[in-house]
């Protein structure tokens, strides 16, 4: 019985360990694509946003406070976002997958949509945003010629 126990238990800790491996090298190609798509430096933006939303709220705080908010928030956002992010990406793409997005952004092509991708986003929510006011005028404007 020990035996089996033993057997059991060393099954475990292999699979556990072999896991833990996997997950460590998926997530290292993971922070790697999202240095190349340029996720990073999106996340930098926004928290620096924010920051200059609360200096214009907090005027009394140095600047040095700022800067190491600054630091502390964009080294912990980018690991947290990366944690919060892997399960999901482990779950419809493989590493191979994520690999061969990389060498995508690796080249010029790839660069060029990276670097390109924040303005559009940028111009695609102010669209989005339009869009979404006249679909929902349109919507009540149906409304009240049903009578409602």
């Amino acid at each position: 019985m020990k035996k089996l126990v033993l057997l059991f238990s060393l099954i475990l800790f292999t699979s556990t360990l072999s896991f833990s491996q996997e997950s460590t090298t998926y997530k290292q190609t993971l922070k790697k694509l999202m240095d190349v798509t340029g996720s990073q430096e999106s996340y930098k933006a926004i928290i620096n946003q924010m920051i200059a939303t609360f200096k214009v709220q907090k005027p009394e705080v140095p600047e040095k406070i700022w800067n190491e908010f600054g630091d502390f928030f964009i080294k912990s956002a980018t690991e947290d976002m990366l944690n919060l992010l892997l399960p999901v990406y482990q779950k419809h793409l493989t590493e191979d997958d994520l690999k061969a997005a990389i060498a995508f952004y690796d080249s010029s092509s790839g660069r060029q949509f990276a670097a390109k991708t924040p303005l559009i986003i940028k111009e695609s929510m102010q669209l989005g945003q339009e869009w979404g006011r006249k679909l929902a005028e349109d919507f009540v404007k149906k409304l009240n010629e049903k009578g409602y």
